[in-house]
């Protein structure tokens, strides 16, 4: 799940907020990388019958923000007003889990159910292989090769 709030990049050098750490910022990079994360799967799973796609669902009212400071809290409350119910943000989400319309379709992103251009940072390649090295190197888990595995045992 992305957002149209989206960091101007990644600090890999203050990953994990051990050095500072802000809410908005580690919010913000979050969506970059699950964008930039998906991009990079997108390529690595080519030709394996697996799609892959990110979404923006919209403002949706959730309580994300809950451990977040009292003036956030409060301006949350106001803008959410205007927000989705989280019923009506899940329908981009529903419609990609279920419709035939974009089999084939991997690597895209989606907002109101329809196909749409991400921030341009997120197209940067370097960057998406970069995320992806750090992810592979700090879960130790190699998702190519654990995909392959999955996809030969099905077979």
């Amino acid at each position: 799940m992305a957002s149209s709030v989206q960091a101007k990049s990644i600090d890999f050098d203050n990953l994990n907020g051990e050095k500072h750490y802000s809410q908005l910022k580690a919010y913000a990079q979050s969506k970059l990388a699950v964008v930039l994360f998906t991009y990079e799967f997108a390529k690595k799973i080519t030709g394996t019958g697996v799609s892959v796609n990110c979404l923006h669902p919209g403002y949706v009212k959730t309580n994300m923000i809950r451990n977040f400071r009292p003036f956030v809290k409060y301006f949350y409350h106001l803008v959410g007003l205007f927000m989705k119910n989280p019923k009506r943000g899940a329908k981009t989400s529903i419609y990609l889990a279920s419709t035939p319309d974009i089999d084939g379709s991997s690597g895209k992103y989606f907002k109101k159910r329809k196909e749409t251009k991400s921030v341009e940072i997120s197209y940067d390649a370097t960057l998406s292989k970069q995320l992806w090295d750090v992810s592979v190197k700090l879960t130790n888990v190699d998702l190519k090769r654990n995909l392959s595995q999955l996809i030969e045992n099905k077979t």
